[in-house]
């Protein structure tokens, strides 16, 4: 079976100027080469601290960044040289800030019509019929669309988000940091309907955040980021219970708990490494108690250490 989405060898460089006195730099490699499938119906997680490149490689997988190697395939169908309005028919973006996504000097109507003209061009009857049909999905009144962003509240402004995605009938959403931005009860809401949306529209989810509860508890697998690198992937209810790469598992102990002491974990590093001035080896041997010689002088390879569970580590735990 073809899987929804297919990354093979992706990678993003930024260059960077040679500052005062020119010369050349070699650039900030914000994703190093990394491959995986997402299989469709399944919602794949996403997580890292900040600035391990989770939005890059969200923005390259929805053709807002351009990678620098690699090649990114949807149902079969490459990126490259791929027409946008039918590449954005697959594939939709849901943003972190739901307000600041929406364009304010639009009504949100104008928002909704926006991908319905751009994507099918679809006639007004067509559109209206379309955005009622959407509008009634994610329990939005039809007098919410002649209203402009800012009159709306954080979780109303995520469903017009969601609303918005829907509206071009993609086969998947790369949601990024969805819930971050509400209150926690909101979270609750929006998480519901998002997991009914994707029953009812039959949708694939890349489900990125730094909330590691959040996170389990809607992916089906997860993917754990590292300094641009993938370090660990496995089924959800196993990689934080049973992680099997120490950054996985000081992300886990790191998490806040109801009714636990908040104390950091021990650790050599708190400090992701400088990213002009990558280390050799493991990026995460300065901060982990199991690193060794071999760790400091060559990068792991991500390698099958379970029944459905891979990590990029020369002593897994």
């Amino acid at each position: 079976m073809t899987a929804a989405l297919k990354v093979d060898n992706l990678a993003k460089t930024f260059s960077i100027s040679g500052g005062l006195f020119g010369g050349q730099h070699p650039g900030v490699r914000a994703i190093r080469p990394m491959s995986f499938e997402v299989q469709t119906g399944e919602t794949l997680g996403i997580v890292g601290e900040s600035g391990c490149g989770k939005s890059t490689l969200a923005r390259m997988l929805v053709g807002l960044l351009e990678p620098t190697e690699g090649s990114i395939e949807i149902e079969g169908k490459a990126l490259d040289n791929a027409d946008p309005a039918a590449f954005g028919r697959l594939i939709q973006y849901m943003f972190q800030d739901p307000v600041s996504s929406l364009n304010p000097r639009k009504t949100i109507k104008q928002i909704m019509e926006a991908p319905l003209k751009r994507l099918y061009g679809m006639n007004r009857a067509e559109r209206d019929a379309r955005i009622d049909e959407i509008f009634d999905s994610v329990n939005l009144r039809p007098e919410f669309l002649e209203r402009y962003p800012h009159e709306f509240s954080g979780g109303q402004a995520q469903r017009i988000g969601i609303a918005r995605a829907l509206a071009a009938s993609p086969r998947i959403i790369i949601l990024d940091e969805p819930v971050s931005a509400l209150d926690v009860s909101v979270q609750a809401q929006v998480l519901n309907l998002m997991r009914r949306l994707k029953s009812e529209f039959n949708l694939t989810y890349l489900f990125i955040s730094h909330d590691l509860a959040v996170v389990e508890a809607v992916s089906d697998r997860i993917v754990v980021l590292y300094f641009g690198a993938v370090v660990e992937i496995g089924r959800a209810e196993e990689v934080f219970s049973n992680p099997r790469h120490p950054y996985t598992k000081l992300l886990a102990d790191s998490a806040p708990v109801v009714g636990r002491p908040l104390t950091a974990p021990e650790q050599k590093d708190s400090e992701l490494p400088d990213p002009l001035n990558p280390p050799p080896g493991c990026a995460f041997a300065t901060r982990c108690p199991r690193a060794t010689e071999i760790c400091r002088d060559r990068d792991p390879a991500l390698e099958q250490v379970g029944d459905d569970q891979f990590a990029a580590c020369f002593h897994p735990l």
